[in-house]
């Protein structure tokens, strides 16, 4: 068989004839068409002779006849070659209109190929196969494999990439066949698609789906959550893994031509993915937006400014700046919402009006806020981009130096705008606390409450996030002051009962005086335990702290007082039983009943008056971000 002098073979060179009727350039056509005619009318699909029936009926030329099918491509390269050739030489050869209906057959057999592959191997151009398989490699290099299945699994994956770079590498080849023989338009148009309806599908069966904006407006919020949690979970596998993979195909097989491959992956992905992103810019215009709706904003901001690196890589072109402008601009609109949301906690936690809690003990409006504020402790990073520009107004009586005790890791650096912002939140509840504090009618009692609150503060903070944001200082200067409201609710608390007895043990006294000593100590301390029984100290550490605190004060001052005149009493007073009525050992017994509250501690539980901030803490916590 002859070899065109376009063939990618070793062509023949044949000599020039000036005598001869034809061109040299269209005696090389000539043979080209010849040699190209041979193979291309193999794979006629409209050729109905028996000789090329039997090929027709190859379902997948390029997987099933991997030679023949490269022979086709160089086959129409050369024929293509040629034709440009002739066209300088002799624009009016009729060798032109032969080798172009050649050309006719074979595109539309490149175009059956082109549609096969890509209809015929979705399973291996999945996104997650495309998008990953050079980190499967990495990985599977890296790991150690501890038993038989994930031997297998691991052959299994490396078969799946093999087959997928084949499958690429024939898409690629037909790709760049046709558009160098001036058919890319109809290459692209089998690619657009098949393509399109890839991303489509995918993104149903990640439960995106179109909805207007009245739609969300009419939905309650379970509903709505349940419709942002699955956005959540689809979100990253739509960016990552869907336009990460789709934008590596389309990036490989058209790689002939920037301009196509931008057009193409545009046409393909700009509907899908600006569907993908309208629907949280919908969810920030949410009118029912509450206080514990603003961690799922945060959970969706936060997502975007994870993706955001990947977004910018992955609809680079130009013709996909519309979707990187959507995404930013929901971007902004969450922040607005996650704002103006911060500003009404802030607010509602200066506006309370709720009473102070029986006992003493820790108030839901701290439980409620250090909840809030612990949460958004999680949300620092997205939190600080928000919140840069929102100013904070000091208008408390509190020093700045209460309000400023923040370090970092460093100890160098300033503390961030987050830190700032928490601390700032965390000095307007202790201000409302201090409001609360004089409501109690009991000035021990007030230093109790204000104790239990701090403290339980300072717990949330150091079993949490908050404590690298507030750092140690902070700490150390609040556990300073709840040490100083302990010591003031002792001494405002049971300083009736210590002056009952005398100051100077050593110095005697009469009987009578003896009698007067016990009798006050027992009225004060009956009337202070009587009192104090229902007060609460939640925190264990906390409460047996002050438990050996008290008693180290009373128990020796009062034992000592007791052995000194207690022979002496009953030698000389009768109905000794009633002037003293209890021991040592006693007052230790009932000091250790103390600070349970039990009664208390149900009641205290909920959320009393009707201006505070209308969350339960369950709620909240339910609408804490899913990771």
């Amino acid at each position: 068989m002859r070899t065109p002098f376009f063939s990618s073979s070793k062509p023949s060179t044949p000599s020039h004839n000036s005598s001869s009727p034809n061109t040299f350039s269209e005696t090389l056509m000539e043979e080209t068409i010849e040699y190209s005619e041979l193979i291309i009318k193999k794979w006629d699909l409209d050729s109905s002779s028996v000789s090329t029936t039997s090929y027709n009926r190859v379902a997948n030329l390029f997987r099933d006849n991997p030679l023949e099918a490269k022979q086709l491509l160089n086959a129409v390269n050369d024929l293509q070659h040629a034709m440009q050739f002739v066209i300088k030489d002799s624009s009016s050869s009729k060798l032109l209109v032969r080798a172009h209906n050649l050309m006719q057959i074979a595109i539309r057999r490149l175009q059956k190929e082109f549609y096969t592959i890509l209809s015929g191997s979705r399973y291996f151009l999945d996104a997650e196969t495309v998008s990953s398989r050079s980190s499967r490699s990495s990985t599977a290099t890296l790991s150690s494999l501890s038993d038989e299945d994930e031997v297998s699994e691991d052959n299994n994956n490396s078969e799946i990439e093999k087959v997928s770079e084949v499958v690429m590498a024939d898409l690629k080849s037909i790709a760049d066949c046709m558009i160098g023989a001036g058919y890319g338009r109809e290459c692209v148009k089998i690619y657009k698609l098949n393509r399109k309806s890839v991303i489509d599908e995918t993104l149903y069966y990640l439960g995106i789906e179109k909805l207007s904006s009245s739609q969300i407006q009419k939905m309650d919020w379970e509903l709505l959550e349940i419709k942002i949690k699955n956005w959540l979970s689809a979100v990253k596998i739509a960016v990552t893994t869907l336009f990460h993979g789709e934008r590596i195909l389309c990036d490989y097989v058209f790689s002939a031509s920037d301009n196509i491959r931008e057009s193409c992956f545009s046409e393909i992905a700009k509907d899908g993915a600006l569907t993908l992103f309208l629907f949280p810019e919908m969810v920030a215009k949410y009118k029912k937006l509450s206080l514990e709706k603003m961690f799922r904003v945060l959970d969706v901001y936060d997502a975007i400014c994870e993706l955001w690196v990947k977004i910018e890589l992955i609809f680079s072109f130009d013709s996909m700046e519309v979707v990187k402008s959507q995404a930013m601009i929901l971007l902004v609109k969450l922040g607005n919402a996650a704002r103006a949301m911060l500003s009404e906690f802030e607010s509602a936690v200066q506006k309370d009006t709720s009473k102070a809690v029986p006992g003493g003990g820790v108030h839901p409006l701290t439980r409620y806020v250090m909840n809030y504020l612990v949460y958004l402790g999680d949300y620092s990073d997205a939190i600080s981009e928000i919140i840069v520009d929102l100013p904070i107004s000091l208008q408390t009586s509190l020093p700045e130096s209460y309000y400023l005790s923040l370090t970092t890791e460093d100890g160098d650096s300033p503390p961030s705008a987050v830190a700032l912002r928490l601390a700032w939140l965390v000095l307007v509840l202790l201000c409302k606390l201090d409001g609360k504090a004089q409501l109690y009618k009991d000035v021990a009692l007030s230093y109790l409450f204000l104790a239990n609150n701090l403290n339980y503060i300072i717990s949330k903070v150091q079993e949490s996030n908050l404590k690298l944001l507030l750092g140690s200082d902070w700490i150390l200067k609040h556990e300073m002051k709840v040490k100083e409201y302990m010591s003031k609710y002792e001494r405002m608390g049971w300083n009736k009962v210590l002056m009952s007895l005398p100051e100077n043990l050593t110095i005697e006294i009469s009987s009578m005086e003896v009698k007067e000593r016990f009798s006050k100590f027992n009225s004060s301390f009956e009337e202070v335990y009587r009192k104090q029984s229902s007060w609460v100290i939640l925190d264990q550490k906390l409460r047996d702290q002050v438990k050996v605190s008290l008693a180290n004060k009373l128990v020796p001052r009062y034992q000592t007082f007791y052995e000194q005149h207690r022979r002496e009493l009953v030698r000389n007073v009768t109905g000794m039983e009633s002037i003293i009525r209890f021991a040592p050992d006693d007052l230790q017994n009932y000091l250790s009943d103390l600070f349970h509250g039990a009664n208390v501690l149900i009641s205290s539980m909920g959320w009393s008056g009707t201006s505070s901030p209308s969350v339960s803490t369950t709620s909240m916590s339910s609408s804490n971000r899913s990771r």
